[in-house]
């Protein structure tokens, strides 16, 4: 049974989005949904399937619209410039056409050696990237930014995470090469599907690695008042 909380009867007023209470039928005791409340309208630039379910995650209500934005690297830029600026340019993009919404742009990309690693074009490109990364420390950095244009505010900022690989057996390499998984991927890896199976450690944040550093994306949220945590925002059903 799903039932979807009532904002009109909330104790506080307030809007909750997206807050669902689940029950199964074999439980007596009904579980309370906590609120993630929202000041206006959210949208995600961006079509990153990954950063839309960690977003989705939280409870978040927002449209997604992709920027379009070009992501090439501009001569002399370093990794951190680079995902700050593509960060901003897709945020500002679509905050445009949509001033009264908070925008959130992001990019990432993974880094070995000075060499920077895109999303690979076919099986070999693949399994280049991942030799290159078997047994190997990388960086992954994300870059981040949050505009809310009709009140005059951009917040950048960028978070670097390391991993570490194991050595990639060269049955490894052709079954994952072989999946679906590589082909749309910086690096050429997903950490939280079946590349994990190639990551012995992670300094930093987790999710950064898959896409988008959740904590202090939200972090940042909080401080510019786009959204709040209310934890007296329960609705009980008998």
């Amino acid at each position: 049974m799903t039932i979807f909380f009532d904002p009109l009867h909330s104790p506080t007023g307030g809007v909750c989005r997206n807050v669902i209470l689940r029950s199964d039928r074999d439980e007596k005791d009904t579980k309370a949904a906590m609120g993630l409340v929202m000041d206006g309208s959210f949208i995600l630039a961006s079509a990153s399937p990954r950063r839309i379910e960690l977003l989705k995650g939280f409870g978040l209500s927002f449209d997604v619209i992709p920027s379009g934005a070009d992501e090439s690297f501009r001569p002399g830029e370093t990794p951190r410039d680079h995902v700050r600026r593509i960060s901003g340019a897709k945020a500002l993009a679509v905050a445009a056409d949509h001033p009264d919404a908070w925008v959130l742009g992001a990019d990432t990309i993974v880094v070995i050696d000075g060499r920077v690693l895109g999303k690979p074009k076919d099986k070999e490109d693949a399994r280049n990237m991942l030799r290159l990364l078997s047994g190997q420390e990388h960086s992954v950095y994300t870059g981040f930014s949050i505009v809310g244009k009709a009140k005059a505010l951009l917040r950048q900022r960028v978070i670097r995470s390391v991993v570490v690989f194991k050595r990639i057996s060269e049955d490894e390499l052709e079954w994952y090469v072989n999946s679906d998984e590589p082909y749309d991927k910086a690096g050429g890896y997903a950490v939280q599907e079946k590349g994990g199976l190639f990551a012995r450690r992670i300094r930093g944040s987790y999710s950064n690695v898959i896409g988008l550093p959740v904590s202090e994306v939200f972090e940042v949220l909080k401080e510019i008042g786009a959204i709040r945590f209310n934890g007296v925002c329960h609705e009980q059903f008998g």
